[in-house]
Formats: structure tokens, C-alpha cells, sequence
């Protein structure tokens, strides 16, 4: 399929994440109130989510690489903690190693080669 399981990564990318916080309007939009009835609309849209939930990884693929991007087949478009969490320590190492933080101070951590 060539496409990302994190949403926002790489050229294609899953549009319909099982999140309310994603699959609901932002307040700045839409500010009035949405109570749980009122969210079910949004849930069975077939529409991308009006917000992007950047960085969460999906479920994924089923065995033969297929993967159903619509919000209502959870096992599949459902973010999910044992997946994200695994990923959260490399990415923030990775990140604080070298990089310029949107502060723009440098980070000061060092690397130490024992021998």
C-alpha cells in the first residue's frame, strides 16, 4: 500500500483516526456545545477528520497489507498506547541529540564514549 501508519507522515497517511478529539470540529469552528448524540454524526462521516491528529500511529495493516481508513473499524484506525508509547523514548532521544528545540536554545546534552 506505500502509505504511513502515523498520521501526518510521509505523503499518505491515514485521514480518519478512531479519536474524538480529532474526528470532532475544533471550538474555533464550531463552538457551540456537542454532546454525545451529536458527535455520533462526526463518527459515521466518511469524511476526513477536521483536525490532525499528528504523530499517533494507527493500528496498521491487516496480514495481507491491507488497511481500511475509515473511523468506524477501530482495529484497524484506533490509536493506540502499546504502539505510541514504544515509540515516544527513541523519538525523543533521537530529537535531543541534536536539535534546536522551537525554544532555539541548543541542546546541551553530550555524548560520553567510555573506553
Amino acid at each position: 500500500m506505500k502509505m504511513s501508519y502515523m498520521v501526518g507522515y510521509g505523503n499518505k497517511y491515514p485521514t480518519q483516526p478512531y479519536h474524538r478529539g480529532s474526528s470532532l470540529p475544533s471550538i474555533k469552528s464550531k463552538p457551540e456545545k456537542i454532546d454525545c448524540n451529536g458527535g455520533i454524526s462526526y463518527q459515521n462521516s466518511d469524511q476526513p477528520n477536521p483536525n490532525v491528529h499528528t504523530c499517533a500511529i494507527l493500528g496498521g495493516p491487516d496480514s495481507s497489507d491491507q488497511f481500511s481508513d475509515q473511523r468506524s473499524d477501530y482495529s484497524y484506525a484506533e490509536p493506540t498506547t502499546y504502539i505510541n508509547a514504544a515509540f515516544i523514548g527513541p523519538a525523543a532521544t533521537l530529537t535531543g541529540l541534536n536539535s534546536t528545540y522551537s525554544t532555539g536554545i541548543k541542546s546541551t546534552r553530550q555524548t560520553h564514549y567510555y573506553s
